[in-house]
């Protein structure tokens, strides 16, 4: 049974740096591409990085890229998501969830199944 969980989240200031973690098991994570989405109030599901399996590719969305930097551990089954110079417009719900594939190809939003993404952790950016 596959099973994730984020932390990390909380409350930052404009311009703040949170760091969110998500370890995953119940599946072979280092054969695994792993994807972060963020779900803000009001707003759908936007995919936000992804990195394969094994670490050597990684993608960001625009809104993200040079603040964002997404890396994985495969000895501890777990995934970081390191945000800086955060926005108040990153305020959401943050999901790591798992690809179906090693590559990063494979990590459009519409291949994600709902029972491979975590419970989510919340980050809040106040101006």
């Amino acid at each position: 049974q596959v099973q994730l969980v984020e932390s990390g989240g909380g409350l930052a200031q404009s311009g703040g740096s949170l760091r969110l973690s998500c370890r995953g098991w119940g599946f072979n994570f280092g054969l695994t591409a792993m994807t972060w989405v963020r779900q803000g109030p009001g707003k759908e599901l936007e995919w936000v990085s992804r990195i394969a399996g094994s670490g050597g590719s990684t993608d960001y969305a625009d809104s993200v890229k040079g603040r964002f930097t997404v890396s994985r551990n495969n000895a501890i089954n777990t995934v970081y998501l390191q945000m800086n110079d955060l926005k108040p417009e990153d305020t959401a719900m943050y999901y790591c969830a798992k690809c179906p594939k090693p590559y990063t190809a494979s990590c459009a939003l519409t291949n994600l199944l709902p029972e491979d993404r975590g419970q989510g952790t919340q980050v809040t950016v106040s101006s």
